[in-house]
């Protein structure tokens, strides 16, 4: 019976086979670059071009007085600083911020944004092979909070139709 056996993770599985992969890519690289090493003599060059072709046409490139700039999106923190001398009264103790409070209450229940919302979406409509959709897993989750609900319910009613019947 496989019930205390762990289930093969997919993920880790095909992470194992990438990686031997990889390492067997990587194994024939290094041999065919000492099999062209051993075997090249003087790499010559020709500077000659095809008939009719000529050299090909270089791209303009700035002149070096110009000063050419990107655009640079910066990183924004919070709009304002946390602390500022306000929030202190005249003993050095922090005042009450009721605004404050209300944010650190809100962000308990949000959470943090996803650091990658793409995996995210993958994991959310399962299209990761071999693992299910989340929807299904919160779907079969809500079946049995369901199922555990009425349960306990049609408990309760007996319970009390058996007291009712009793006290008669």
């Amino acid at each position: 019976m496989g019930l205390f056996k762990r289930k093969p993770d997919p993920i880790n599985d095909r992470t194992r086979a990438l990686n031997a992969e990889i390492a067997a890519l990587e194994a024939k690289i290094k041999h065919l670059n000492e099999k062209v090493q051993a075997s090249s003599g003087p790499r010559l060059r020709s500077t000659v071009y095809p008939s009719g072709t000529g050299a090909p046409a270089k791209q303009a490139a700035p002149a070096a007085s110009e000063t050419v700039f990107e655009e640079v999106h910066k990183l924004t923190g919070p709009t304002e600083p946390t602390s500022t001398p306000e929030h202190f009264n005249e003993l050095g103790l922090r005042k009450f911020d009721l605004l404050a409070a209300w944010r650190r209450l809100k962000d308990q229940f949000t959470g943090r944004p996803a650091t990658n919302p793409k995996l995210v979406n993958y994991l959310a409509a399962g299209s990761i092979q071999g693992l299910r959709p989340l929807r299904y897993e919160a779907r079969v989750a809500r079946n049995r909070f369901f199922l555990l609900v009425g349960v306990v319910g049609f408990l309760f009613l007996a319970v009390i139709y058996m007291l009712r019947a009793r006290s008669r």
